[in-house]
């Protein structure tokens, strides 16, 4: 049975149009011999009566400091909903179809709630709505530990559980339907002449996801990767192909030489961060102090990103939110750091770029044209990042992909 796996997102449930749209896309996949398999967000996003924000806004309007796991509970209605209303939607309109909650999809989590990881998936419900015929529609984000008690996936929750049902299942394919044609060079609304990628590699869209993209969530693609399931990420409105994510030995020829051709796939960024410097070059006693540094912010559960330690400076940054615990917590272990509100981090990503020389020397080109201070920078093997001042972010974006030539 050739198999594929279809998520829609909470925008593309969001009216009868667009069910009607979904219905197409079922059918046509299914004309083409597939046994298809959705998966669904819930309706619609923040202030939408039936989005996950809706039902949480409900409980905390009543206790601010619901457990929890009773709050699981709540966020997983959104797709049990939308769920129902698709399959019943599907099988009015002749492709037959049933509903699926994660657990009776077999999808079996740790106990984190609000952020649990999959720990296995027994697809045998799944199977069988396949072999008699049906359509299964899967509530995303959502499934149950060991103990039967329903929990959540966290954000691009659904996206996770689309790939560890095609894992499960060896599906020829992921299709990621959403509200945009694919995955793009940089965001449209800074960059007019961004342009949607026929295809990338799993390693870069990872990289894109985290250093900002929302297109699809990393945890995700690090699932399909494992049996090297390509993803596509595509429009539920337009019937375009939108972009393939796949490893760098796909036997799609022309895939593989547009990214090696490409020295930088994309540009993505990040905003609302803050920058804190800790000058330890004359302090006395600061061996290890880089150990009291983080662990304070460990244990005041301060998640901390773009790590620089130095023998004579200590740099990293936290959310514009944070901020304000952060230097409560330094001053209180007889610290007086430096911070800087408001910055964005810009990054290139491309899985080309690892050993050629200059690519550095023009991120720096672009900012210094554009009158653009670096803050901070670092890099990995497939990119780059610059921690820039919120105000230059939009220009850092534009003069990056300028750079670099991604509109052309």
């Amino acid at each position: 049975m050739k198999v594929i796996v279809q998520k829609f997102g909470g925008t593309s449930v969001a009216t009868p149009a667009l069910k009607k749209r979904i219905k197409e896309i079922v059918k046509a996949t299914k004309e083409e011999g597939y046994a298809v398999v959705t998966v669904v967000s819930a309706m619609g996003r923040e202030n939408d009566p039936y989005a996950t924000d809706t039902f949480i806004k409900l409980v905390k309007n009543v206790n601010p400091d619901p457990s929890a796991q009773e709050l699981d509970l709540i966020m997983s209605c959104g797709e049990m909903i939308s769920g129902i209303i698709l399959a019943n939607y599907l099988t009015a309109n002749g492709i037959k179809a049933c509903f699926l909650t994660g657990e009776q999809a077999g999808i079996v989590t740790n106990s984190n709630f609000g952020d649990a990881h999959i720990l296995y998936v027994n697809p045998q419900k799944v199977l069988d709505c396949l072999e008699a015929g049906l359509v299964p529609v899967v509530a995303g984000f959502q499934g149950v530990d060991e103990a039967g008690r329903v929990t959540t996936l966290g954000r691009g929750g659904s996206d996770t559980t689309a790939s560890a049902l095609g894992v499960a299942l060896d599906a020829d394919m992921i299709d990621i339907f959403t509200d945009v044609d694919g995955v793009m060079t940089a965001d449209p609304r800074i960059v007019e002449n961004a342009r949607v990628l026929q295809s990338i590699t799993y390693n870069e869209i990872c990289q894109l996801a985290r250093d900002g993209a929302k297109v699809i969530h990393p945890r995700a693609v690090e699932i399909a990767m494992q049996r090297n399931i390509p993803i596509r990420v595509r429009s539920t409105v337009n019937g375009t192909k939108g972009t393939l994510v796949s490893s760098q030995v796909s036997e799609i020829k022309d895939s593989i030489q547009m990214i090696r051709d490409n020295l930088i796939t994309g540009i993505t960024h990040t905003s609302n961060l803050a920058q804190i410097k800790i000058d330890i070059s004359q302090m006395e006693g600061s061996k290890g102090i880089e150990l009291k540094i983080f662990k304070s912010m460990a244990l005041a559960s301060i998640s901390v990103d773009f790590i620089n330690v130095q023998p004579s400076i200590i740099m990293y940054t936290v959310a514009n939110d944070q901020a304000g615990k952060a230097l409560e917590v330094l001053k209180n272990i007889g610290l007086d750091p430096a911070i800087e509100l408001n910055c964005a981090k810009v990054a290139i990503v491309g899985a080309a770029m690892t050993g050629i020389p200059g690519v550095m020397a023009k991120v720096v080109e672009a900012m210094v044209e554009n009158d653009i201070p670096i803050l901070q920078s670092g890099d990995s093997y497939t990119n780059i990042w610059c921690l820039v001042k919120k105000e230059d972010m939009s220009k850092a974006v534009k003069a990056l992909h300028d750079k670099f030539a991604l509109g052309c």
